[in-house]
């Protein structure tokens, strides 16, 4: 008797889904840290805008990015660590938020409210689906 628990095949939608969405964080992150900003089209003052993150502001978005990605290959991987490395992302995200909502003016024209809800509803999401799949046993 097989009592395995089979991938359901939404574990690789949502995985695959949130892989490639925080992807684009990991470009993203990777451009600003390597000073290619102007690559993506970004004008000098948005530019300016991150080149003044402390180090303690990069290294929340680090945590945030990264552990969004690690979650993501985790999830597909269909293992429990998924749920650590996605609470890890969002505490990035908090850390992250704070930064560009209370310590410093952001940009009038880097004002994305929609974006900022995608990622924030993206994030929870995905650790409320790791946290439902190793519930059901499908994340080992």
């Amino acid at each position: 008797m097989n009592t395995s628990i089979t991938t359901p095949w939404h574990l690789w939608a949502v995985g695959i889904v949130t892989l490639l969405w925080n992807g684009l964080g990991i470009t993203s992150y990777l451009m600003t840290e390597l000073g290619q900003l102007d690559a993506l089209g970004m004008s000098s003052s948005q530019i300016a805008y991150f080149d003044t993150f402390p180090a303690w502001a990069t290294g929340f978005w680090a945590l945030g990015v990264w552990g969004a990605f690690l979650g993501s290959i985790l999830l597909l991987a269909r293992s429990r660590f998924a749920i650590h490395s996605l609470v890890i992302s969002i505490v990035g995200l908090v850390g992250t938020t704070y930064f560009q909502r209370v310590v410093i003016d952001l940009p009038e024209d880097m004002n994305n409210p929609a974006l900022d809800a995608a990622i924030w509803i993206i994030t929870f999401f995905t650790l409320w689906y790791a946290i439902r799949m190793r519930a059901q046993g499908v994340l080992t």
